[in-house]
């Protein structure tokens, strides 16, 4: 049939052509030629149409009730509604086809979803957009503080470097997220289990982040995530990179965020950068965010983000594999880290006196007291 098709489009004579190109016999082509000829003609599809409002009436036509009943169940109001039938259970399609059906509205859970499409309802997960406290009136002002402090600095080819502690990590045949090309049906194996007691301890990544030359230093500590940690890693930076960046540096800025190792309360941060100062003989000045704001510390986007997809699907088995993975991380826009392991003892719990900080020289800066201070070097003068 399809080689007398061709025949009837061809026209006269090409029975033989045809019949060669499709290798189906003359006698073939010739008898569906014939049966194409005498076959009754096909009707037009658009007079085999239904009457206007034939065929089978959606759910939501035949039960005008039914999207009412629906809503009632879904909407955002019954959260807190005691009566509410599904008000601890998960909204799937299928539960919300049981109730409905128990209500006296019979309907499948494909019916459910397209009804709840009818009535502007979609997935939606939760979104971090609420601040959870009170914002502090001198947040924004704080903000411009960084900014101005920063551009200055800068501008006088001083270092600015965004400081902060990474997510801690498991050392072990544990399993990393993401995933990394490997030989079809061979993935890595790892622990079924994250017990810390199964592998070699935890990582406690510290870094810094150069906004100048857009590079970082990262120190891989194998101890507690303590002030001294911290300003020992800023110490490492300024000897491996830092110094000899800035050769000429008449002051550091750090910002950092409110809590942590770093934290603008901390006795024992305040006077490790005083002993730091000391020691580089240039004033530092640390500006730290508000509460609640550390997603804008530069060293979250511009470096960590990045060390996170380059280890991913790769278990940190070792300290030095973590270190490696740190120093192996690059970006188009030029981005360079470098990485070292930090296995000294930092004990937790030290209390700082009221005659050590009396040693700090320690000045008030910016609109918000406490978030920003600048430590002048004090040559000579030995701190506990």
């Amino acid at each position: 049939m399809l080689a007398a098709a061709e025949v009837l489009a061809a026209g006269a004579g090409s029975v033989s052509m045809v019949a060669r190109a499709t290798g189906v016999a003359r006698g073939s082509v010739r008898a569906g030629v014939v049966e194409l000829k005498s076959a009754a003609p096909v009707p037009n599809p658009a007079s085999r149409v239904r009457r206007p409002g034939g065929g089978r009436k959606r759910a939501d036509a035949k039960d005008p009730e039914l999207l009412i009943a629906l809503e009632k169940l879904v909407a955002p109001a019954t959260r807190g509604d005691p009566m509410s039938p599904l008000l601890w259970t998960s909204k799937s399609t299928a539960k919300l086809a049981d109730e409905l059906t128990r209500q006296g509205h019979p309907v499948s859970d494909r019916t459910v979803a397209r009804l709840l499409g009818v009535l502007g309802y979609s997935l939606q997960a939760n979104r971090k957009s609420l601040e959870g406290r009170s914002q502090n009136p001198d947040r924004n002002a704080q903000f411009e503080f960084i900014n101005q402090e920063a551009t200055q600095r800068l501008a006088s080819g001083d270092p600015v470097i965004s400081v902060d502690t990474k997510k801690k990590e498991l050392i072990g045949d544990f399993r990393n997220g993401g995933r990394e090309y490997r030989p079809k049906g061979d993935p890595e194996s790892v622990n079924v289990h994250d017990f810390i007691s199964d592998g070699l301890g935890r990582a406690t990544p510290y870094g810094i982040y150069d906004l100048g030359t857009n590079t970082g230093w990262v120190s891989v500590g194998t101890d507690h995530d303590t002030a001294t940690f911290a300003v020992e890693t800023i110490r490492r930076w300024w000897t491996n990179m830092g110094q000899p960046a800035y050769p000429n540096a008449k002051q550091l800025m750090i910002t950092a965020d409110c809590g942590g190792s770093n934290g603008y309360r901390l006795r024992l941060w305040k006077l490790e950068i005083q002993r730091f100062s000391n020691e580089i003989g240039i004033p530092i000045t640390v500006c730290h965010f508000p509460p609640g704001t550390s997603k804008w510390n530069k060293i979250e986007h511009r470096m960590f983000s990045y060390i996170t997809m380059n280890w991913r699907g790769k278990p940190l088995v070792t300290h030095e594999i973590a270190v490696n993975l740190i120093a192996g991380t690059t970006t188009k826009t030029g981005l360079r880290i470098k990485a070292g392991l930090d296995q000294r003892i930092y004990p937790k719990g030290r209390r700082i006196t009221k005659a050590e900080m009396r040693s700090v020289e320690l000045t008030a800066l910016g609109p918000h007291q406490g978030w920003s201070y600048s430590i002048k070097p004090r040559p000579g003068k030995q701190l506990l």
